[in-house]
């Protein structure tokens, strides 16, 4: 009985004997690699923001950053000690496989996410058209970016279906410039009928000054000229101006006299209030 607990100790000494300066330097490199780790990150943050780099995208790249060197540093110290990390990386690299075959899509949205973040084609508060949809710019997340539009709805659209499709930023400029249109028979003076929509355009208070609004022919139909209506606005007043635009000039052409031609024949007829 002796005996077998003298070979006990004897084999648990020569084990501490064996292996007590792997331990050791094991945890002095964990201790010293977290600290630098610890200063990378903070290097990296530090230059991030001097770059004035993406707020949004900031945290997540630190993330990356810190969770990898971790890992790197938890291998390393394994190797120390002896473990065998071969199986490990084996392991870590088929279950990454397989994540990324089951996540494709997702992981298309986060890359996406990724160049929306840092090329910034459009930013939050930003009036955009995507995929037919216009709103504005809510929120920029790693797979979505959120709109709401002018109808008080909220739209949630995959940052990958965004960068394949045309993107149209109404506020890239600072103002935008609306696109009316407004009828006018072919029996009215052009001239006319142009000075009284810009007089009521400018009457307009949240019609900008510069660039002045723009009043042209667009077409010709059947029984009107289709005249093309332009003012410029900051996006924000983009319906505003709209209502009170097509009021104000349909008040205007009452005031006027304007006729118009309806589309039961080709006899003119007066504008009601």
């Amino acid at each position: 009985m002796n005996e077998d607990i003298t070979n006990y100790w004897d084999t648990v000494i020569q084990l501490i004997i064996e292996y007590a300066p792997n331990f050791i330097k094991a945890i002095a490199v964990l201790v010293v690699g977290f600290w630098i780790i610890k200063r990378i990150g903070m290097v990296a943050r530090r230059s991030l923001e001097a770059a004035k780099f993406s707020a949004d995208l900031r945290p997540f790249l630190l993330s990356i950053l810190d969770i990898g060197l971790k890992v790197l540093l938890i291998f390393s110290v394994a190797g120390i000690v002896g473990i065998e990390t071969a199986s490990f990386v084996a392991v870590l690299a088929a279950a990454g496989f397989a994540i990324g075959l089951a996540l494709q899509g997702s992981l298309g949205n986060f890359a996406a996410g990724v160049v929306i973040l840092v090329f910034r084609p459009y930013k939050v508060g930003d009036w955009v058209e995507v995929h037919e949809k216009f709103g504005k710019v809510q929120e920029i997340q790693i797979f979505n970016t959120i709109i709401a539009t002018p109808g008080s709805k909220t739209l949630i659209i995959p940052n990958g279906q965004i960068i394949d499709n045309i993107v149209t930023n109404f506020s890239a400029k600072g103002f935008i410039r609306m696109e009316l249109e407004v009828t006018m028979p072919y029996a009215e003076s052009f001239p006319k009928v142009k000075q009284i929509i810009e007089t009521e355009l400018v009457s307009i208070e949240k019609v900008l000054r510069d660039p002045a609004p723009e009043v042209g022919i667009l077409s010709y139909d059947s029984h009107n000229i289709i005249l093309a209506v332009r003012p410029y606005v900051y996006p924000d007043h983009y319906w505003e101006v709209s209502f009170e635009a097509y009021e104000k000039i349909k008040a205007a052409f009452h005031r006027h006299d304007v006729q118009v031609a309806y589309s039961e024949g080709v006899e003119l007829g007066k504008i009601g209030d």
